[in-house]
């Protein structure tokens, strides 16, 4: 190991070695997840720091460092332990899956920090059960940027295929990356590792621009009824109505009868009732309230079959511009 020929990233590594897995914890908590991804590899494959590049990197640091026999490391649980020590459990377990494939002797980067139009552009050629299976592995908001840029005609195809998605083996993804000649980011492991499936597509479509989510869904309609309508029941649910500011909600029930109402309220959270019995009028809550109170064992689809009545009714006002619902079509906000 020779000091002169040390990278920026390979002297970032050693100097967290030296300075101990709490400062290093704290230092990993204000790097950006690349960056923390990037280090930990390399840390990963260090097991001895000689004395004299401990001593120059830390000049270079402007701290000393007095006679020292250098440093014996277990690169690997250091490692474990800093990330783990970060403050945030679901990034850390996600930085140790990602750090974890690095040392399979696959060391791959990611295309999650490609701009979206480039990925799509990239990928748009390929067969569509190899973009579901790279769009899968992509956090949802990233992904859902990359379907926006690829052919109208290719996206419901692209997510019909990333719905069907269950487990994949690494080989597979390995015969990918060679096929693209390049890494693409995915995480691997010596285990299938599940990467799409329905939620995968809500996540992606729940992203997406005001509207695109309608065109593909209507398209999945087409091909696969009962796929699309799983998709819609968990991208917009009953109890989401609670996010709608009261205005919004006073509209969709404008438009419902209280009969449906009742029936939809049977076995709503206390939370969504609350919402519901404040923004309509005291007697019509007090006439549901007993209604729910007298109602006997009601079937469950019967119950559903209300609830997305209102939430059809409370689709089809946000498509008509009338209301907005928080959450969807990506990070668009009220003023």
């Amino acid at each position: 190991m020779q000091y002169s020929k040390l990278s920026g990233v390979e002297k970032a590594a050693i100097l967290l070695l030296c300075l101990g897995e709490e400062a290093s914890a704290a230092i990993f908590a204000e790097l950006d997840d690349l960056e923390v991804r990037m280090i930990s590899r390399c840390m990963m494959s260090i097991d001895h720091v000689p004395a004299d590049i401990a001593r120059e990197v830390l000049n270079e640091c402007r701290q000393i460092q007095n006679k020292s026999i250098g440093l014996f490391v277990n690169g690997n649980d250091f490692v474990r332990r800093a990330i783990a020590g970060s403050g945030d459990e679901d990034r850390a377990e996600h930085l140790l899956e990602q750090v974890a494939s690095g040392t399979e002797g696959r060391p791959l980067e990611t295309i999650s920090m490609m701009q979206p139009r480039m990925v799509a552009s990239l990928l748009e050629s390929e067969h569509p059960q190899t973009i579901a299976l790279i769009l899968s592995t992509q956090k949802s908001d990233h992904a859902s940027r990359i379907v926006s840029y690829l052919p109208e005609e290719l996206q419901a195809d692209v997510m019909y295929r990333v719905a069907k998605i269950d487990r994949v083996a690494p080989e597979v993804i390995a015969q990918i990356e060679d096929a693209l000649q390049r890494e693409i980011g995915v995480v691997v492991s010596k285990e299938q590792k599940q990467v799409g499936g329905i939620d995968k597509v809500v996540e992606i479509l729940g992203r997406l621009d005001k509207g695109g989510d309608r065109a593909i869904l209507a398209s999945l309609e087409a091909t696969d009824p009962e796929m699309a309508e799983s998709i819609r029941k968990k991208m917009f649910t009953f109890d989401d109505l609670v996010k709608l500011d009261n205005r919004s909600l006073q509209m969709v029930l404008r438009e419902i009868n209280n009969d449906t109402l009742t029936l939809a309220l049977k076995s709503a959270s206390e939370d969504i009732k609350a919402k519901i019995f404040s923004n309509i009028s005291q007697r019509a809550a007090e006439m549901i309230q007993e209604d729910l109170e007298a109602m006997g064992p009601v079937r469950v689809s019967e119950v559903e079959a209300m609830q997305q009545m209102i939430l059809q009714v409370a689709l089809k006002l946000e498509e008509e511009g009338q209301l907005v619902i928080p959450g969807r079509g990506g990070e668009d906000a009220l003023v």
